[in-house]
């Protein structure tokens, strides 16, 4: 069975994950389609938004826990350095936006991919749990990246060490993710976001993404500087050029991603 399901439509490339026997919880096969998906996308001009979705009533219940204490089975360190940190890099790398669309339970990995991405969306009985508390492990996937910078220090704290799970609306509430959609809805308004991502102006979204990703580690003079840098190379863009003239000519850009 494809653990992976890829599309293209509308210029969105989709990843949906697809194992929801198993509540879509990752083994080593479907890390590895995982990585191989996002290389796709990140490559394929026709692509210009990837959604990553999921089969089923869950989105990630995380790492499938059989496969990490098999005697014959890869081990936590390797998982980690061969499942999970590779698609990590490869959502920030990926020089267009990437969406993640949550419902039912993001737990362990699987919530620290989706709050990985650029923008997540979830439904109100989504629930964010980081559970690795509950079985002894520290939080993986750039949890401990992630999760104190969207919603501070004191909250990602006790939820690490809690493993408290997170609905929807509260997600949405606190930062953690973007917004929150009623159940039914969820998938239309999902799709509305993507669509519009996928035409607008994918190099600039893409330097908005490098600056956004390098703003942790720089100073205010440092980043003013590479956001100048930035300006110079979008403004030298199609896509800069079409925006100014639809403005003056007062009518709707046609973005081409250029």
């Amino acid at each position: 069975m494809t653990l992976i399901i890829t599309s293209i439509e509308n210029g969105v490339g989709r990843i949906k994950l697809n194992r929801p026997e198993k509540f879509n919880s990752f083994n080593r096969d479907m890390a590895l389609q995982m990585q191989a998906a996002l290389d796709r996308f990140s490559g394929d001009s026709l692509v210009r938004c990837v959604c990553i979705e999921a089969e089923g009533k869950a989105f990630c219940a995380g790492q499938d826990l059989a496969e990490a204490i098999a005697p014959d089975g890869p081990g936590i360190q390797k998982i980690v350095d061969e499942h999970y940190n590779p698609i990590i890099i490869k959502i920030r790398e990926a020089q267009k936006p990437v969406v993640a669309v949550v419902q039912g339970v993001a737990a362990g990995a699987g919530a620290n991919i989706a709050l990985a991405c650029d923008i997540v969306v979830a439904g109100e009985s989504a629930s964010f749990i980081q559970a690795f508390s509950k079985i002894g492990l520290i939080p993986d996937s750039g949890g401990t990246y992630f999760l104190p910078r969207l919603i501070g220090w004191q909250r990602a704290t006790a939820l690490m060490m809690l493993g408290d799970k997170v609905n929807g609306i509260d997600a949405a509430q606190m930062g953690m993710i973007y917004k929150c959609f009623n159940d039914a809805a969820l998938k239309s308004e999902a799709d509305k976001i993507v669509i519009q991502l996928a035409n607008m102006p994918t190099k600039g979204i893409a330097l908005t993404k490098m600056l956004l990703n390098q703003s942790a580690t720089m100073d205010l003079k440092e980043q003013l500087k590479l956001e100048e840098v930035y300006q110079a190379q979008a403004g030298q863009t199609y896509d800069h050029k079409e925006g100014v003239n639809a403005f003056l000519e007062k009518r709707a850009p046609i973005f081409k991603g250029e």
